[in-house]
């Protein structure tokens, strides 16, 4: 089932444009890796996804329910309740945590399950508890995000978005605010997540874990897909010059 399909997106901030007519879809238990230089629109392709940016043209449907049509070349949303509804088919994570600091670890992942979906919550605690120990972190329980290193932030972050009981889960360059240590342990989650059949886009610079678990990799450069398919075909045997430049680029640092 496809959970995800971006139609003939593009974007554009003032005169710059930013992404140029990008269509992707996302299959059910599908673990896609998104590899691109800097200014490349990776990020700006994730938040437009997740509506934190509005597209200018193409459509969005999350499950066959549409977010986004296009009218006349011009993006147009949903009703705001249909929207509502559509944002529950998500989880966004950021690389910069976005923890509340004011809030224990418990009440980070269970406030929105609670408020938003008026879920129990004597049963969201329950499974954030379970989500924590999952995480490997089920003693920092009432800890604030101030007493956590920053990869204890990152799974806190993950747990969070995981509470929402998503269909699919966005991020955004996961590893890049943490040092190489603290970067294995999230790419050990993220591995464990891939293994239990999640749905993940992954925003990346990571080659070697791309390659390992992604079960597709597309390549942006300058706002356009440039490449995509099997992470042994783009990263091993890329056909594109400008996958080969990057790649032995970063082979080379």
């Amino acid at each position: 089932m496809k959970l995800l399909e971006i139609n003939n997106l593009k974007k554009s901030f003032d005169d710059l444009e930013v992404l140029k007519d990008i269509s992707i879809s996302v299959e059910e238990g599908e673990v896609v890796s998104i590899l691109g230089p800097s200014g490349s629109g990776k990020s700006t392709l994730l938040r437009c996804a997740t509506m934190l940016e509005t597209m200018d043209a193409g459509t969005l449907d999350y499950c066959g329910e549409s977010a986004v049509s296009e009218i006349d070349g011009k993006s147009v949303y949903a009703s705001k309740s249909e929207i509502k509804k559509i944002q529950n088919y998500f989880g966004l994570v950021f690389q910069n945590f976005n923890l509340f600091p004011h809030y224990t670890v418990l009440k980070n992942i269970t406030d929105a399950p609670v408020h938003i979906q008026k879920r129990d919550k004597k049963e969201v605690e329950k499974e954030a508890l379970e989500l924590l120990n999952q995480m490997g972190i089920e003693d920092k329980v009432d800890y604030y995000p101030c007493q956590l290193s920053g990869g204890q932030q990152q799974r806190v972050a993950i747990a969070r978005a995981l509470a929402m009981n998503p269909k699919i889960l966005f991020f955004d360059e996961p590893t890049s605010a943490l040092d190489p240590e603290l970067t294995s342990e999230i790419l050990k989650v993220l591995r464990l997540l891939a293994s239990q059949k999640m749905t993940m886009v992954i925003v990346t610079h990571e080659i070697d874990f791309a390659r390992n678990v992604s079960d597709r990799v597309i390549f942006m450069d300058e706002g356009y897909i440039v490449e995509q398919g099997k992470p042994e075909d783009v990263i091993d045997n890329p056909k594109n010059d400008r996958v080969k430049a990057f790649l032995n680029k970063v082979k080379n640092a």
